[in-house]
């Protein structure tokens, strides 16, 4: 009897916790605060894009000292200071 491989999309939880230098149960946390996104499944599995929303996170919480909970927050506001700065950059070039 042969068993064929599949190869599922994404990283697993423990490739994507090495690769992004945490726990899994931190990442389980991250995904819990929303923070994170996983792929669609029954178990846990990671879009590589994750590990640069990873490194965001690390950044900040590192850098500004914001608790986890708080991060969701922080995120939100300044991918929106983001969109803000780059309307403002299309109106002045109208």
């Amino acid at each position: 009897m042969t068993t064929a491989l599949i190869r599922l999309p994404g990283l697993s939880l423990e490739q994507f916790a090495r690769a992004g230098g945490l726990h899994p149960d931190q990442v389980r946390r991250l995904v819990a605060l929303g923070l994170i996104d996983p792929l669609g499944g029954p178990d846990l599995r990671f879009a590589p894009s994750q590990l640069i929303v990873l490194g965001r996170i690390e950044r900040l919480r590192e850098g500004l000292c914001v608790n986890y909970a708080a991060l969701g927050l922080v995120m939100d506001l300044l991918d929106r200071v983001a969109e803000l700065e780059a309307a403002l950059q299309r109106a002045r070039h109208l």
